[in-house]
């Protein structure tokens, strides 16, 4: 494991994770490896839900680097089992954190809501789990408190930058392009544009469609992408 990164869902965690694998990161974790395999989900739902302390070497096996929830809720355990691994905080603007993510995965969570999945279908399982993670767990059952929900996030990324020793973390908006990514790898920048994909509207749409099999998210170009409605 090279790079861990703590951010919280619309943050750009899915262009970071194409651009980790173009820059020779991956195959990167991501929310996507989880809904997409039966195994994954259960053990994420056994470290999330039942709070049973897990074996990150084996349930990251195989990756060189990690973006989005679940894993990034838990940067503090995971960087303790990967003492090499460097942190990177994918950040934004609170207001626009809470725009895209009110408009995006928090319709899951509305739609599951109005109509519950059937007990045991993996739309019902994610959303047990992202919920104990994320809408009851972080966020306390008030996203929908917009001041609320911002502060949270606000008080989440300072938590991060106070967790993490300053020369092992990188905060990082993803609009700054390759050029501060790069130099904290100690890597030079590609001969390309760097990737910008999971727009408010495409997300959208993937949630929506979660409980269909859609397509894989846009500028997943490695082999064995995985499906694309996360809810996470």
């Amino acid at each position: 494991m090279k790079l861990i990164n703590a951010g919280l869902g619309r943050t750009g965690t899915t262009s970071l994770q194409v651009a980790l694998e173009q820059l020779g990161y991956g195959p990167c974790y991501h929310m996507f490896d989880i809904v997409g395999s039966e195994e994954r989900l259960a053990q994420w739902e056994s470290i999330v839900v039942d709070g049973k302390q897990p074996d990150w070497a084996s349930v990251l096996d195989g990756f060189s680097s990690i973006v989005d929830g679940p894993p990034s809720l838990h940067y503090a355990q995971i960087m303790k089992a990967f003492p090499e691994a460097k942190v990177v905080l994918t950040v934004r603007d609170a207001e626009g954190w809470y725009r895209s993510t009110r408009d995006t995965l928090y319709q899951f969570v509305v739609r599951n809501r109005a109509t519950p999945p059937e007990p045991g279908t993996r739309e019902a399982r994610v959303f047990r789990m992202i919920n104990a993670l994320m809408w009851d767990g972080l966020l306390g059952g008030r996203f929908e408190d917009e001041a609320y929900a911002m502060n949270v996030y606000r008080r989440y990324n300072q938590e991060v930058i106070e967790t993490v020793d300053a020369e092992r973390l990188l905060v990082y908006d993803v609009k700054q392009g390759w050029g501060p990514l790069c130099g904290f790898l100690g890597i030079e920048v590609p001969d390309r544009e760097f990737p910008h994909v999971n727009t408010t509207a495409s997300m959208r749409e993937r949630v929506q469609n979660f409980g269909d099999g859609p397509p894989a998210p846009e500028g997943l170009d490695r082999p064995g992408a995985r499906p694309a409605a996360s809810p996470g």
